[in-house]
């Protein structure tokens, strides 16, 4: 009698229909726990020496994640269709937090950057929010667009413009690293989206020269360039903090030196518990340790493309295929600078990294694509079912509606019906405006000069004379409204 492997049993696991939920509760739980951890270890020095107590980062670390925790659960009760809904209304206003962190009095400025609001004693970091707002909007956008079958141009002409004004925006504060990952992020929504691939290829190649000209035209940009090319040339000053990561992360070995027992984070890593906290890893809990970190965003990979393979709406297979994209590409750039295959960006390490406002938001969006999990078609039926697991059962966690092509047709159906119908009354009530300012033609007048003045000949009549700055209410009056017909 055989006995079954472990990997066959997890093989057996995956086919549940709620695995796919399963494992990005567990890869959110494990990775912010993790997080956790280290940063009380990595920034205990510092916060003592600074502060008097070595908790004090720790503990605002620990409120956000609190904070996360309920943006999670709340990303997993919200319906899709809300989604939808308000994904451009929030998408603007994160846009206009943008605009507001910029002027002086309102935003925060710290070591020659904007980028936050101090809302009391935390502070929030609008460039991390407009990441999931652009996610959920230009997904919601293209599988639309998509739906209807719209031309190149209608596809890209709200989508990129939108994106190159964050941009835009993040780089006056200035940010480049998350300039970088809004870039991933436009660049996996038009990939996923079924951009054609020459025309890809030539966005991508225009986003990284753009990133190559803007690494090049700021003094501490430029000094991470130099620093990459050329590690030796100034160790003690431009090259100083990549070179004590390494050092680190050899000094760690394959066991590492123990929980808390690191040597870097006496002042000799700057940025131990932050962009370097990888290397913190390396070195207290060693290559094994670095390869658990590695493991969970390769689990999570799978995961969550598993997750947008299996879906049938298009909008989620969009929504999750791009987010996990843009958390995975953030992971490895952070890993490649601190091992030294990437120049020094500061990008952050998805919820293990110390940064409030971007393990609030990253687990707001590990709880989107949990929802997204939830709507398998298979776990559907096992949710409709009764099949809700002890996790949903205490969470009291809403059942999933089944996605319907009919019914999505047919709400599209409606609201082109509800579009058309306000087009007809707005160029209705235009025309009768106009009818009433034409004055009656003078005695002797023919009557063809005044059929050439008239709106149909000049060809207003069609909607798309209509502009948007003019009335598009119903006029009141019917009688001159029947006479204008």
């Amino acid at each position: 009698m055989t006995r079954t492997a472990p990997a066959a049993r997890f093989v057996a696991w995956l086919a549940r229909p709620l695995a796919s939920f399963h494992l990005i509760v567990t890869i959110a739980t494990l990775l912010t726990v993790l997080g956790l951890v280290m940063v009380l270890s990595a920034s205990s020095v510092e916060a003592y020496a600074e502060r008097g107590s070595a908790y004090s980062l720790f503990v605002q670390q620990a409120m956000f994640a609190a904070l996360g925790c309920v943006l999670f659960y709340l990303a997993l009760r919200i319906p899709m269709r809300r989604m939808r809904q308000w994904s451009f209304p929030v998408f603007a206003l994160s846009v206009l937090a943008l605009v507001l962190v910029l002027i002086p009095g309102i935003g925060s400025e710290v070591q020659g950057s904007r980028r936050w609001f101090d809302l009391g004693p935390v502070s929030v970091q609008p460039s991390e929010i407009v990441k999931v707002t652009l996610v959920v909007w230009g997904a919601h956008l293209l599988a639309s667009r998509r739906s209807e079958q719209a031309a190149l141009k209608d596809i890209l002409v709200p989508l990129v413009p939108a994106g190159m004004l964050v941009c835009l925006l993040v780089v006056l504060e200035p940010n480049l690293s998350t300039t970088i990952a809004l870039g991933i992020v436009l660049a996996a929504l038009l990939w996923f989206g079924g951009l054609p691939v020459r025309l890809f290829v030539t966005i991508a190649v225009s986003g990284m020269v753009a990133a190559a000209v803007l690494a090049l035209s700021a003094g501490y940009r430029s000094d991470r360039m130099r620093a990459f090319f050329n590690p030796g040339a100034d160790p003690q000053g431009i090259g100083y903090q990549a070179r004590q990561a390494q050092y680190s992360l050899a000094d760690g070995g394959i066991w590492g030196r123990g929980l808390g027992q690191s040597r870097a984070k006496w002042s000799y890593l700057p940025n131990s518990h932050n962009d370097f906290i990888f290397a913190i890893i390396g070195e207290e809990l060693g290559f094994l340790g670095c390869a658990l970190v590695l493991g969970l965003f390769a689990l999570f990979v799978y995961t969550g493309l598993r997750i947008a393979t299996r879906s049938v709406d298009p909008f989620l297979r969009l929504l999750t295929a791009t987010a996990t994209t843009w958390i995975t590409a953030q992971a490895l750039i952070n890993v490649g600078y601190v091992v030294g295959l990437l120049p020094v960006t500061g990008l952050q390490l998805p919820l293990v990294s110390a940064g409030g406002s971007s393990l609030a938001i990253t687990l707001f969006m590990f709880g989107v694509i949990a929802n997204a999990a939830r709507h398998e078609p298979e776990a559907v039926s096992a949710l409709q079912a009764g099949q809700d697991g002890r996790f949903s059962r205490l969470l009291r966690l809403p059942k999933p509606e089944a996605y319907s092509p009919a019914k999505a047709e047919a709400a599209r159906a409606r609201n082109a019906a509800k579009a058309a119908a306000q087009r007809s009354r707005t160029e209705r009530s235009r025309q009768s405006d106009r009818s009433r300012q034409t004055p009656p033609p003078r005695r002797g007048q023919s009557g063809g000069s005044a059929r050439r003045r008239s709106p149909e000949s000049r060809g207003t009549s069609s909607l798309r004379a209509t502009r948007a700055w003019e009335p598009n209410y119903p006029m009141p009056h019917a009688r001159e409204r029947g006479r204008s017909r």
